[in-house]
Formats: C-alpha cells, structure tokens, sequence
C-alpha cells in the first residue's frame, strides 16, 4: 500500500519560509520521480515542481528561484523549500508520485499578515 504523508504547512507572513515535507513507502520511491502540486480554493491542482529519481529538478516556470525541491531517498522523503512567500502562494499543497495516481492528503499553506 502506498502511503504519502506531508507535514510543514502553516500560516506565514509575506516573505517568510517553510520547508514541507512528504514522507512515502519505501518500495515507491526510489524508483520514482516525485512531485509536489498545489490547489488554490476555486482553482486548478497545478504542479510546483518535480524531481527524478535521480535528484534532477524541475520548476513551474516562476516559482524557479524562490521555491527548491530535494529528496533524501535514504528516507524515502521529498523536500520543498519555499522561499520569499507571496499571499499568492496560498494553497493546499500535495505530494505526488509522478506520473502515477498516488497523493497525499494534502498540508495547508497559508501567507497572510
């Protein structure tokens, strides 16, 4: 079975940080690219960024540059570090196998003053 399991959400002023974080079954991941998307209230699930199996990472064009994923396969865990935060980036974020149909359930994310 697999399991995606995030944490790292909360509610942060304009210019702050989070790290999220998605913890998956082993047999899942390390064969895999992971992914992290985000769904806005009223909005598409747009992906944020990608990373193969490898570590080579992908960026929805304008996040490149604030946002950074990463992956620690020897804890089967993918990375997303958000940085410079705008109320924009507000949003339910999810962590993906890529490609394949498995999500987490979601960590919210809140930037607000």
């Amino acid at each position: 079975q697999v399991q995606l399991v995030e944490s790292g959400g909360g509610l942060v002023q304009p210019g702050g940080s989070l790290r999220l974080s998605c913890a998956a079954s082993g047999s899942i991941f390390r064969g895999n690219a992971m992914a992290w998307y985000r769904q806005a209230p009223g909005k598409e699930r747009d992906m944020v960024a990608r990373i193969t199996n490898g570590g080579v990472p992908y960026y929805q064009g304008s996040l490149k540059g604030r946002f950074t994923i990463s992956r620690d396969n020897a804890k089967n865990t993918v990375y997303l570090q958000m940085n410079s935060l705008k109320p924009e980036d507000t949003a339910v974020y999810y962590c993906n196998v890529y490609g394949l149909p498995y999500w987490g359930q979601g960590t919210q994310v809140t930037v607000s003053s």
